[in-house]
């Protein structure tokens, strides 16, 4: 699969599409945990020589020794590289003089292995500082995704959860979607939502819509208030981004924030702003929560006022299942849209296991990326979350929690 992954409460966190090609051929080139790096320039550099004793003299190909340093820059280490040039050098020394008066290649090719053991000592130097900074870029974006994306414990705020972050860019590792759970003396809140556009503008602004709810989500007792703190801040966001002259000072957001209330364990109360209502699916069936939808954060200007709060009930055994554009607008070869409701329902109906959020999330990511052929047109987001047992206490402890 090509999008790179990042996920929580998954039998395989941040999955592994977007590692980088070192590290990938640091694992293919491992036997038992040991480096094999050195195996085909040495096998190379005992071909040539052998098969240079065994031809006859019109035909040396001692000289073609000269790629084993070039192999050896490719795989090793600058030090492996020039211990093979140097052996490379030896060994054509030793074989062209096997015939002290006849068929020697001479000391013209001897400067030729020798400069090219050179060369290669050189370029994989920096091969090597290339791959320490492209390492070095990857630490520094899994930083900023574990600060935007950061890790949820298991059953944080009494909840039993599970996601999955795909970008459709493998080498970006983070976007525009975002997701959080915070426990509160009020309950536990989720947010669950999707910033329009690309690139590190995008990340800022998840980011600065993740700490007011961070926030708003834990201080405020009406989760409507919380909505409205976040169209707030996402308003005072634009208008920063445009005094800087920046041209994503237009930018919206889609989200729905969802809220378990810490006195009432069979309902949630839902917001939806501009987003795809959040599925329940359950032994029941596979439903979409009958939330109204308002307006994406940053349009409030069109219907001033609060955006509404729905509650609805929710059976203790039901998950709920929020997707971003990524899953509804992703296309097969056909330009047909993957249908999220009727995978969803087919696969609950062929493994009632796969309600469980841990299972159900991997089984709707595998079924979007195998929709459109692992080519994901925008960053995508699949998050699932239910009450989990023993809810009533551990969203009590949430609630003095100074997260």
């Amino acid at each position: 699969m090509s999008p790179a992954t990042t996920g929580h409460a998954l039998p395989e966190p941040h999955a592994t599409a977007g590692l980088g090609d070192v590290v990938e051929r640091q694992k293919l080139l491992r036997v038992r945990g040991r480096s094999v790096a050195w195996v085909p320039p040495l096998v190379l550099l005992a071909a040539i020589a052998v098969a240079d004793y065994n031809t006859t003299g019109e035909f040396r190909i001692i000289s073609w020794i000269v790629l084993v340093p070039g192999i050896a820059a490719a795989l090793c280490g600058v030090w492996g590289t020039a211990v093979f040039a140097v052996l490379c050098m030896a060994s054509y020394t030793l074989v062209d003089n096997a015939w002290p008066h006849q068929f020697q290649a001479g000391l013209p090719d001897f400067i030729l292995v020798a400069l090219g053991g050179v060369l290669a000592t050189l370029a994989c130097a920096v091969r090597v500082r290339g791959e320490r900074r492209t390492l070095h870029m990857r630490d520094v974006t899994d930083t900023v995704r574990r600060t935007v994306l950061r890790p949820l414990p298991p059953g944080w705020g009494g909840l039993e959860h599970a996601g999955v972050y795909l970008t459709a860019d493998a080498q970006a590792r983070v976007g525009g979607d975002f997701y959080d759970i915070q426990p509160g003396p009020h309950g536990t809140r989720v947010l669950v939502g999707d910033v329009q556009g690309k690139g590190l503008g995008a990340v800022e602004t998840a980011a600065v819509l993740l700490g007011t709810f961070r926030e708003a989500g834990y201080h405020e007792a009406d989760l409507g208030v919380v909505a409205d703190r976040l169209e707030s801040r996402m308003v005072r966001h634009r208008a920063y981004t445009t005094a800087l002259g920046r041209a994503d000072g237009d930018r919206f957001a889609t989200a729905v924030l969802l809220a378990f209330p810490a006195d009432e364990d069979d309902v949630v109360d839902a917001v939806v702003l501009g987003h795809e209502p959040p599925l329940a699916v359950g032994p029941s069936g596979v439903r979409r929560l009958p939330v109204a939808g308002g307006l994406p954060l940053g349009y409030r200007e069109l219907a001033p006022g609060r955006p509404p709060v729905r509650r609805v009930r929710v059976d203790a055994d039901e998950t709920l299942l929020v997707v971003t554009d990524g899953v509804t607008e992703a296309r097969d070869r056909e330009g047909r849209f993957f249908k999220v409701v009727e995978a969803v329902r087919e696969a609950v109906a062929a493994d009632p296991r796969l309600m469980a959020p841990g299972l159900l999330v991997p089984a709707v990511r595998d079924r979007t990326l195998r929709h459109c052929h692992g080519r994901l047109a925008d960053d995508t987001t699949v998050f699932a979350v239910r009450r989990g047992r023993g809810a009533g206490v551990e969203r009590r402890e949430g609630g003095r929690s100074p997260l």
